[in-house]
């Protein structure tokens, strides 16, 4: 028996203990995915060491439900997060629901924790930027759990309803405005996760004949650091670069901070680019070309579907647009 008014034990607790990941303990407890017979062991062993009671993902779940939705972000402080947030909330307000949000750094691990954690608190359904693939979403979406995904979907769970952008539009129309002021060394920012948007660019460039350089697609992590290390490397490593595309405006602002700090001029040396019309995009100098994407009504749509009663499973497709500015100019 756990003492009263002892905390109660979590799943991270259990993985702790076995000296394993979050997601390896939400397969094993679930039964679903795959583990070796002596990972197996070493979970159940230190559940049963802890008295852990996963008791959400058992029969009983939909029943010991209370209400209210989880939100997973990879960044509160990300402007685009920001405003999508502000759509779920907004959204949720009129509908009398609380929201709980966490964030997951576009982690796995860290997201398999949170889902876990929003399981154990009984929250009826969650609306996530999702970092992990289908598999470790596994055991929330065969509990019953609604989940509808934001910005990104997930391999392996095409059948979970989504709100997303038009990528792939967006992508193209940036790359061919690139391409017809002369560009052909044409660069991607790219955070983990935006494989759709990695996509999108090679087939840009193949459909303009233009061709595709696989080092010039650079990929980072979503932190400012991460970001920064990795277009000051581009622009420092790769001098035949004239036009950045970045995937995001952590990613844009990077750019920004890099090509100061590199004395290289924009748009003069390398056209730049961004993913998200955020207030300072205009404020730069020069004002920065942006593909704009509506974050917030993104955030009331995903919390719309995630409220409504008997929904099928669909794909939202919300449209960008290409707002030009000056930080582009013909290829020297």
């Amino acid at each position: 028996m756990r003492p009263t008014g002892q905390r109660r034990t979590t799943i991270k607790d259990v993985a702790e203990a076995a000296e394993v990941g979050v997601a390896t303990v939400s397969r094993v407890l679930s039964g679903s995915g795959s583990a070796s017979p002596g990972t197996r062991e070493k979970v159940l062993a230190a559940a049963a060491r802890l008295d852990y009671r996963p008791s959400a993902l058992g029969r009983n779940l939909r029943r010991r439900r209370t209400g209210g939705i989880g939100l997973l972000i990879p960044d509160i402080t990300d402007i685009f997060y920001g405003r999508l947030a502000d759509g779920v909330l907004s959204c949720a307000r009129s509908a009398g629901e609380p929201v709980m949000v966490g964030t997951t750094g576009d982690d796995p691990e860290r997201e398999a924790h949170l889902i876990g954690t929003l399981i154990e608190e009984s929250v009826e359904r969650v609306i996530a930027v999702p970092s992990g693939d289908g598999e470790m979403w596994g055991p929330a979406l065969r509990s019953g759990l609604g989940v509808v995904f934001a910005e990104r979907p997930v391999r392996g769970a095409e059948h979970v309803p989504s709100v997303v952008t038009d990528d792939r539009t967006g992508v193209r129309t940036a790359v061919e405005y690139l391409a017809g002021l002369g560009h052909r060394r044409i660069a991607f920012l790219a955070r983990h996760g935006q494989a759709q948007r990695v996509r999108a660019f090679r087939e840009a460039l193949t459909a303009r004949a233009v061709p595709v350089d696989e080092e010039l697609i650079v990929y980072a992590h979503a932190t400012r650091d991460s970001a920064y290390a990795a277009a000051a490397g581009l622009l420092q490593h790769r001098s035949d670069v004239t036009a950045v595309l970045a995937g995001g405006n952590l990613l844009g602002e990077a750019a920004v901070l890099a090509a100061r700090e590199l004395d290289v001029r924009i748009p003069r040396d390398v056209s730049l680019i961004m993913f998200d019309d955020v207030p300072w995009a205009e404020l730069c100098h020069p004002p920065l070309t942006v593909i704009s994407q509506p974050a917030q009504d993104m955030g009331y749509r995903a919390a719309e579907l995630v409220l409504r009663e008997g929904r099928r499973s669909r794909t939202v497709t919300l449209p960008t647009e290409l707002i030009v500015r000056a930080s582009c100019g013909p290829r020297r």
